[in-house]
This record gives structure tokens, C-alpha cells and sequence, in this order.
């Protein structure tokens, strides 16, 4: 027992500590999709559609949801329902099954609406590419405005990009940054 506690105080904390993201790997913005979001700066209400994915983005829009990231203090919340939302949240590559309801979505989220694909198999069908059941990127079907690569993209990146859309929040980055280095001198 005592050789297992001395290792772990030699280790240290190894969660937590994600390594910064690629600069290939930053999110788009459409041209458009800017004058369109100046009308959310004090609020959006987005809808999340699984059109086919593995559930790892999913887990990372409900960590969204959590104490840690709390995005409802930065005026941005999650519908059940596509009418009462303000951007649709598009996840994994469009499977046969899921272009109609896509579509039917999309039709039913009133305009002006913002089109976020999350997560590499919604930008390009990542790992899905070449399936059978699948039948493209979720721009083939729709178009998109927000593209926020990664397989997932990490919960401070989906905030990191949406705030950055709506640009009258300060980022939170920034936040999370300063709030990490409070805890780790407080400890």
C-alpha cells in the first residue's frame, strides 16, 4: 500500500491536463454566419441533432451542461425542441436513416438560424467516410455556418467557439485560465 501512495504523490495530477490544440485545428466561421449571430449576443438557445455519431460529442455537449462549464451563465442555453431554438448543434456524418429528419429540423428551427457541425465526422464523416449508411457531411445536406473540428472537440473549445461567434462575451478561456491558476495556489 505504501509503495502505491508514494508513486501516486511522485506522479502528481495527471487528468486535466490537455496538451493546446493545433492551429489547423481551430473552428470556422462562415462569413454570414457573423451578421447572423449579432442578433444572439445576450442569448442563444441551441438544439443538439445526433445525425449518426459514435456519442463522444454528445458527452461533450453534456459536460457543457455541468458545474465545471456551466454554459448557462454565458447566456447560452439547450432546447428540446428545434422551434424554440436559436442554432442547431449537428453531430456525427448524416446517415441514411437521419437525412429526412435532418431536413425536417431544419425547416422547423426558425430563421434567422445558425447550422453548427460539431466534431470531425460532421464536417467531413471522419471515421464513417466511405460507409454504406452514410450519405455525407452534414454541408451536403444543409448549410453550415460554425465548423468546430475535433473527435471530440473538448468542452472549452465548443465554448471557446461559440463565444467567439457572439464576440460581445469575453472568452472563456480566459476564465477558465485564471480560475485554474486560483485553484492550483489555493491547494
Amino acid at each position: 500500500m505504501f509503495k502505491i501512495l508514494k508513486k501516486s504523490f511522485k506522479t502528481g495530477i495527471v487528468t486535466g491536463q490537455y496538451p493546446p490544440a493545433p492551429a489547423w485545428q481551430k473552428f470556422s466561421v462562415a462569413p454570414t454566419a457573423q451578421k447572423k449571430a449579432e442578433l444572439f449576443r445576450k442569448s442563444l438557445t441551441i438544439r443538439e441533432v445526433d445525425t449518426g455519431s459514435c456519442n463522444a460529442c454528445e458527452m461533450e455537449m453534456n459536460a457543457l451542461a455541468n458545474p465545471v462549464y456551466d454554459i448557462e451563465r454565458l447566456g447560452i442555453h439547450i432546447a428540446a425542441s428545434p422551434r424554440h431554438a436559436d442554432a442547431l448543434v449537428v453531430t456525427g456524418p448524416v446517415t441514411v436513416n437521419m437525412e429526412g429528419p435532418l431536413k425536417d429540423v431544419f425547416k422547423t428551427t426558425p430563421n434567422p438560424k445558425l447550422v453548427i457541425a460539431l466534431g470531425d465526422c460532421a464536417i467531413n464523416c471522419g471515421i464513417f467516410k466511405g460507409s454504406y449508411a452514410v450519405t455525407g457531411p452534414v454541408d451536403q445536406h444543409i448549410p453550415v455556418d460554425v465548423r468546430i473540428p475535433g473527435c471530440p472537440p473538448r468542452p472549452a473549445e465548443i465554448i471557446e467557439a461559440l463565444t467567439e461567434l457572439r464576440k460581445g462575451v469575453t472568452t472563456f478561456t480566459r476564465w477558465f485560465k485564471k480560475l485554474s491558476g486560483k485553484r492550483a495556489t489555493d491547494s
